[in-house]
């Protein structure tokens, strides 16, 4: 998978496809179809339509088995969501990561097993500066 590519941004359906199809190695339209189906109506043509802008546009790789096509994930979850952070702290916080944790904590608040996770990720984070 790639690291850091330079996709275009997801829209909200294709990110709902993407969430899926990271979930597995590789998947099919149907698998991708009954996932999505089981929390909302989409017509299956619809998901194929969208894997379809995804393989297009370098989000997804598809291979074919017989009549099946197997689609898999170009960039890991974690990139891509580690990119769509980084936009929108640059985006909406002029680049602040406190301004985006303080507007969270002051929106919803944590619970102290969040709280602590988040102490032990900030520790963490401190030591690879070092």
């Amino acid at each position: 998978m790639a690291t850091s590519p330079k996709l275009p941004a997801l829209t909200e359906p294709q990110l709902e496809i993407m969430q899926v199809v990271w979930q597995h190695e590789e998947i099919t339209v149907s698998d991708v179809w009954q996932a999505i189906s089981a929390k909302r109506p989409v017509a299956r043509n619809t998901i194929l339509t969208v894997l379809d802008r995804l393989e297009k546009r370098g989000w997804l790789q598809k291979r074919s088995v017989g009549n099946v096509q197997l689609y898999r994930a170009c960039v890991s979850e974690k990139v891509t969501l580690t990119q769509a952070v980084q936009r929108l702290v640059n985006t909406f916080f002029g680049g602040s990561s406190e301004s985006l944790m303080m507007t969270l904590l002051e929106g919803r608040g944590i619970s102290p097993q969040e709280a602590q996770r988040i102490r032990q990720q900030i520790e963490t984070a401190r030591g690879k500066k070092s």
